[in-house]
């Protein structure tokens, strides 16, 4: 582990508005003939718990655990699953190199945009491995910052996207990890790694007005603009002029921005 290894975004209110969206079907599709009824499922990075609940009724009466390296969020995520009277899932403090479970523990091991924080995501991936039956299986679905695209051309919105992936490697990961999962699958000793890609898209008024609104905040106030100001890729000018071009797409009606997310599921 890079000790410059950090979660670029962090758990600003702007951050987890978009955490709180996502849901197996909208972020983890290609998981689910591998959500039986029994199975058991440890759900890496598991944010606000909006995934890891949806995968445990899923999987009921089996069971869920999701593990968050804050315990701050952790703590969001438990009273989530009380709130949606969801008694199949657990959430933990954990750290995905070195998850504390014994080995052949889960028959499902998922991590939804984790991959790209890590600065040794092979090592992650065998832990993965580790903890993971024979005959199971370790997905895992990140982003491609490299592929990712917008209408109209502002120029905003393409200095956001230059300091986005800086940022990212200022911070020990890797913004093009969605094209790389399969390599580093293999490398962590997985022989079958079947590879998938998905993506989102926000167009209609209401998506861009979320989305937009979400990052003109982004931009200026939460973990990633003090990293870009820290690593000195930018001004506070700078932030200003991207959350206004965020703005000024979420008002076009011309807007559409596109996320291809790459996906594996490695047989164990």
């Amino acid at each position: 582990m890079d000790l410059h290894e950090r979660y670029t975004h962090g758990h600003h209110e702007s951050v987890l508005r978009s955490h709180t969206w996502r849901t197996v079907a909208n972020s983890a599709a290609y998981l689910v003939p591998y959500l039986v009824p029994g199975a058991s499922v440890l759900d890496v990075g598991s944010g606000p718990g909006t995934i890891t609940v949806d995968v445990a009724e899923r999987v009921s009466p089996g069971q869920a655990v999701g593990i968050d390296a804050s315990p701050d969020i952790v703590a969001r995520a438990s009273s989530y699953a009380a709130e949606r009277g969801v008694r199949n899932v657990r959430f933990e403090v954990g750290d995905a190199y070195r998850i504390d479970a014994d080995d052949d523990t889960f028959d499902v091991v998922h991590a939804h945009q984790v991959l790209q924080h890590m600065s040794d995501p092979v090592a992650v991936l065998a832990e993965f491995r580790r903890v993971t039956k024979p005959g199971g299986v370790v997905a895992a679905r990140d982003v491609d910052w490299g592929g990712t695209i917008w209408a109209p051309l502002l120029p905003g919105l393409g200095e956001w996207m230059r300091i986005n992936q800086a940022v990212q490697r200022y911070n020990g990961g890797e913004p093009f990890a969605g094209r790389l999962l399969k390599a580093w699958a293999l490398e962590a000793g997985f022989e079958r790694v079947d590879g998938s890609a998905s993506i989102w898209c926000f167009a209609s008024d209401e998506e861009r007005a979320w989305w937009g609104d979400s990052w003109s905040v982004r931009a200026r106030e939460s973990d990633f603009a003090t990293y870009a100001l820290e690593a000195g890729l930018t001004d506070e000018g700078g932030l200003q002029a991207v959350s206004a071009a965020w703005l000024e797409w979420a008002t076009s009606p011309q807007g559409w921005y596109a996320m291809p997310h790459g996906e594996i599921i490695a047989h164990v």
